[in-house]
């Protein structure tokens, strides 16, 4: 019997919730991975695993096995990336989670540069505004923005990206410019709701070195920002965007930008950035593949975007 690929299987299938699950995550067929964990039942002489037609359950040995064996698939992981940094050559399989705008507009356009210089590494992202479960859904790194961060999860700053507020011209010269944050309260406000727990995302500005979230009317919301861009386009209001998704529409003149800083006017509210953070479950998880993918969107991004 082939042990650890019987492991795998049986680490894969409790971590997905099913045996499919976990045979689609190591690749093989369900079929393959039913008669590995059969295999590896009559070799322990313990039944591990209860199954249904519904769902996957773990009996008290299968409980107590699991919580001994489940760190080993990502040890001989961690080893084999090791060695590869040897022959300075991160390879294996990458996955990253990231936030949907991030994802969209910064990683994919910079993912076939970064398969280029690391032949050997495949790439597979996933993108996403919800919670992410490193270790059950084997992620090997994720970005987040500040609000995402978790307890436990081992977080590096490396962006801090302007936020632009912004309305179609169509909209401003309908419903006039305001000129202060605290405007916003008599204007249509287009905001993102996080899909985890419904909460909208704040809008927060500084002025004078102290930061206040002005009042606002909801007139639309959505947990996608470019829904919420697209919105804006349209004339249904003013909404808050990330550099990465205005820029492009600011440049062609397709939305107007508000509350420019008057750098005579020491006094102007100044909306905050939005950090950008890459983390990882464990310190042991910066394995050279990871870090490599780290040094490489820190060298990409824009000058601008670096946190002091």
């Amino acid at each position: 019997m082939d042990t650890l690929r019987a492991i795998a299987c049986f680490t894969s299938a409790v971590e997905t919730g099913s045996i499919a699950g976990g045979a689609k995550r190591l690749g093989i067929s369900p079929a393959a991975a039913s008669q590995q964990l059969a295999r590896l039942e009559a070799h322990l002489d313990t039944r591990l695993l209860t199954r249904t037609t519904r769902r996957l359950g773990l009996t008290d040995s299968g409980t107590a096995y699991y919580a001994r064996i489940k760190h080993i698939a990502r040890d001989i992981e961690r080893a084999h990336d090791a060695i590869a940094s040897l022959r300075n050559e991160p390879r294996g399989h990458l996955r990253i989670a990231s936030t949907a705008a991030f994802g969209r507009h910064v990683l994919a356009p910079l993912a076939p540069a970064f398969k280029h210089r690391y032949p050997h590494l495949s790439l597979e992202i996933f993108t996403t505004d919800r919670h992410v479960d490193h270790i059950g859904e084997t992620v090997d790194v994720s970005v987040r923005f500040a609000l995402q961060l978790e307890e436990g999860l081992v977080a590096r700053r490396i962006a801090s990206i302007p936020f632009f507020f912004c309305a179609s011209p169509d909209y401003l010269a309908r419903a006039g410019t305001p000129r202060e944050p605290e405007d916003l309260k008599e204007h249509d406000c287009l905001v993102f709701r996080f899909p985890r727990d419904g909460r909208f995302l704040s809008w927060g500005f500084v002025r004078d070195g102290l930061r206040f979230e002005p009042d606002t009317r909801v007139a639309m919301a959505s947990d996608d920002i470019d829904v919420l861009a697209q919105m804006a386009l349209g004339g249904g209001g003013i909404t808050r965007l990330a550099a990465f998704v205005a820029q492009p529409h600011l440049d062609r003149g397709h939305l107007v930008s508000l509350f420019e800083t008057d750098r005579s006017t020491s006094a102007r509210a100044v909306s905050e950035p939005m950090d950008i953070y890459l983390c990882v479950g464990d310190r042991r998880d910066l394995t050279p593949k990871v870090r490599a993918f780290m040094d490489f969107l820190v060298e990409c991004l824009p000058a601008e975007w670096r946190p002091a």
